[in-house]
């Protein structure tokens, strides 16, 4: 599979206090094979070296915005997907990266089959280094529509990429403070099913302090909060599908959440 390279990716990345692992994410960007994007980094007001890192970068094609106070990454998504000028838009936040040929592959993937939604397989990476001999690779069901992905967030945020001009502008509210991928996804699916690429293509880091990780009741309280916000559900058509989303989440993991040899990934 390989695309003429006419097809310019916008890539939408957040940024907040990631300055040990921006840069990571910016060379693996540069090192696509793929050369036609820009990179959209939303800084959110990040009190860390970010800033300064990102500013030894002197690619044109990196298009920098610093939000003047701390808004949130649903926020600085909104702002990054409104300053999109690419015909796909993808996603990878500021402290995961993606292998060379992430976008080539998937662009062809998505031009041979004539789609407008798809993810990928991806690994899970440990901050700290790997934990026990196997790393897991995360993948999806072939393919998932709107009922589906009601269901159960299948789409890894760092392997998402849609056309731009087929689903058009996604804006969700700035209100959601985690989970905020999810419901761009909701919104997309309600124009076109996502397809899956098998192939591991990403690189999510997995942060003992991260915003998203989040579980057990709170975690229910939020997806509820999304349902209710973004799909404009009553109180009890939120909470049930918060509590199914729950139930789907743990088949996903034994589903399509496998482990693989440590020498195989190069994270």
């Amino acid at each position: 599979m390989k695309t003429d390279g006419s097809k310019k990716v916008s890539i939408v990345t957040p940024v907040h206090n990631d300055s040990a692992f921006i840069r990571q994410t910016i060379d693996s960007v540069l090192a696509q094979t793929h050369k036609n994007w820009e990179m959209l980094i939303v800084d959110d007001c990040s009190t860390d070296d970010s800033a300064s890192v990102i500013a030894t970068y002197q690619d044109e094609r990196i298009r920098y915005f610093r939000n003047e106070k701390n808004m949130g990454a649903a926020y600085s998504r909104n702002r990054a997907l409104r300053e999109a000028k690419g015909d796909y838009i993808a996603f990878l936040d500021g402290d995961d990266w993606w292998a060379p040929t992430k976008l080539e592959r998937q662009l062809a993937f998505m031009e041979k089959l004539q789609i407008q939604f798809s993810c990928t397989a991806y690994y899970r990476c440990y901050e700290n280094g790997p934990e026990g001999s196997n790393r897991p690779i995360v993948q999806a069901p072939w393919i998932i529509g709107k009922k589906l992905m009601l269901k159960c967030d299948y789409v890894g945020c760092l392997t998402a990429m849609y056309d731009a001009k087929a689903i058009g502008l996604i804006q969700i509210s700035p209100d959601i403070k985690k989970r905020n991928d999810y419901a761009i996804w909701l919104h997309v699916c309600q124009k076109a099913n996502c397809y899956f690429l098998s192939e591991p293509l990403a690189y999510y880091r997995v942060r003992k302090n991260s915003i998203s990780r989040v579980s057990g009741w709170k975690l229910l309280k939020h997806h509820q909060f999304l349902f209710k916000t973004e799909m404009h559900y009553g109180w009890f058509h939120s909470w049930f599908c918060a509590l199914r989303n729950a139930y789907w989440a743990v088949k996903k993991k034994k589903e399509y959440v496998t482990n693989t040899p440590l020498d195989s990934v190069y994270c």
